[in-house]
């Protein structure tokens, strides 16, 4: 038997960020230090398909399912000996190697990031990197995440919740309560332009707009619930976006702040990461004080959401004032080759072989501590 640790990295998914997954499964799997471990790539076709692949990077280059692969399924039975993944299909049959030893999840956004495939994983008794399931549903979801916050006493922008059944209803008049033009002005009085229209739960902006006027207000709304049933409508804030990695279990620690100043009017997803035209300035220049400030908020917001492993919060930085309201916290931020997570970590003294090394570490130590705890009830 193989003396490496067998890692699966599972990659793609249903989620609106398919294609984000593939780019950082691809930086993750080139980063994994083939002496020490062992990979089983795995592939979720957009369709939901699990296919274990025998070829990661012609997978990831022409399409999972173009790729070929054996159909797989996860066994949940944590009884058995073999942990890991069984043949399903056409290719039934048995085990498909020595098992599993740890899952590196790099699945953004839903059915990956909300605590979905963490539950499965926790039946499977599997160590596997990230959050777990509360903190990955709440770093998903952006008003219970911000609910959070308050709570916590963190700074946040103003937003509410608007549910797409709510929306439908009042966009259509078949409402008896609130019609549109009273939800319009509602959040016209609370909010004024510019305002941000988001999906509650999804990531790397994928449905975010930037509203000016009524129109586009109402486009912004109808776009969001396209993707989701909660939409969140939030204030503008005039402000510099920075950035900071969080890294650990109990004792987490950030990264410097790195300052992104985005192609287009706003952050979002083709600034991200298809123009690569957006200056992420590493370190942020904010000053030493403020600085500080922004770490112990980025570890603040971490342990709020009992976040494990890594994270990387977005802050606004108010611009004036100079304060800084968190944004949000993405518990499977993306690890692009243009990434910010991995980028602060390296600014930080970690390269991205040693924080994807450690990553691992954190996953198996703190399913470890997980033992620890009893699940049976002896009345004595």
């Amino acid at each position: 038997m193989s003396e490496k640790i067998r890692v699966a990295v599972i990659f793609g998914g249903r989620s609106g960020e398919h294609e984000v997954s593939l780019m950082s499964a691809r930086n993750i799997l080139q980063s994994l230090d083939p002496d020490r471990f062992e990979v089983i790539p795995v592939g979720i076709t957009r369709e939901g398909q699990w296919l274990l692949t025998g070829d990661p990077m012609k997978s990831l280059q022409v399409g999972i399912t173009q790729a070929g692969g054996t159909p797989v399924a996860l066994l949940t039975d944590p009884s058995r000996r073999e942990r890991g993944l069984i043949q399903v299909g056409e290719a039934a049959g048995g085990p498909t190697g020595d098992g599993i030893d740890v899952v590196f999840p790099v699945l953004h956004g839903p059915m990956g990031e909300d605590g979905t495939i963490q539950g499965l994983l926790e039946l499977a008794n599997l160590p596997y990197v990230g959050s777990g399931v509360l903190g990955s549903a709440l770093g998903m979801d952006k008003v219970a995440m911000k609910t959070a916050f308050i709570q916590a006493g963190i700074p946040t922008a103003r937003h509410r919740l608007v549910l797409r059944r709510e929306w439908d209803r009042v966009r259509s008049g078949r409402t008896a309560g609130e019609p549109l033009e009273t939800l319009l002005q509602s959040l016209e009085a609370e909010f004024g332009y510019p305002c941000f229209v988001k999906p509650a739960n999804l990531g790397s902006s994928v449905g975010v707009s930037k509203a000016h006027d009524r129109a586009e207000l109402v486009e912004a709304l109808d776009l969001a619930a396209h993707y989701d049933r909660r939409l969140l409508v939030e204030e503008f804030i005039d402000a510099r976006e920075v950035e900071c990695s969080v890294l650990g279990n109990e004792d987490p620690v950030a990264s410097v702040p790195g300052e992104v100043v985005p192609c287009n009017e706003f952050y979002d997803y083709k600034a991200k990461y298809i123009d690569d035209a957006s200056d992420l300035v590493i370190p942020a220049p904010l000053g030493e004080e403020l600085t500080r400030e922004i770490q112990r908020l980025a570890v603040s917001a971490f342990v709020a959401l009992d976040c494990a492993g890594m994270a990387r919060v977005d802050f606004f930085v108010q611009r004036g004032t100079n304060r800084p309201l968190v944004n949000e916290v993405n518990t499977i931020p993306g690890f692009t080759s243009i990434s910010m997570y991995p980028k602060l970590w390296e600014a930080t003294g970690l390269s991205q072989r040693e924080l994807v090394t450690r990553l691992i570490e954190l996953a198996l130590e703190r399913h470890e501590d997980k033992r620890r705890s009893s699940h049976r009830y002896d009345r004595g």
